[in-house]
């Protein structure tokens, strides 16, 4: 008896030890680094690395292509939030002007969305 009642007692203490030590999304959930990828545009899937931050309040941050081709940071000119699982990053190109590429939280490390209504697009947190 005493045998079971202690693998009971270990069985639940590993139980108990896994529930907590599971990881939490951070507090601000947007605030982070970001792998986006683009489906469908005209030279194939694209990615970019959104560097989001908050700054006074709002989120801010940079675009940024991870294979170098183009080492200039595109700014992002704006961000809209909305009942804290939404997001709309804006940014300029010099073809089409601002458009808005608009994320949804998946789970917590997974976004997906559309750019410009048109293109699916998926977002990864990135790991540090």
């Amino acid at each position: 008896m005493k045998k079971v009642s202690l693998f009971l007692f270990i069985f639940m203490l590993g139980v108990c030890a896994k529930s907590y030590s599971q990881t939490t999304p951070p507090a601000d959930f947007f605030a982070d680094k970001w792998e986006v990828t683009i489906m469908g545009t005209p030279t194939g899937n694209s990615v970019m690395i959104a560097e989001l931050a908050r700054k006074d309040g709002k989120l801010t941050g940079t675009l940024k292509d991870p294979t170098g081709t183009n080492p200039q940071a595109l700014p992002i000119t704006k961000v809209e939030e909305a009942e804290g699982k939404k997001i709309t990053i804006y940014f300029n190109t010099e073809q089409a002007g601002e458009i808005g590429l608009a994320l949804e939280k998946v789970d917590d490390d997974h976004l997906k969305g559309m750019l410009m209504s048109m293109l699916e697009s998926t977002a990864v947190r990135v790991k540090k």
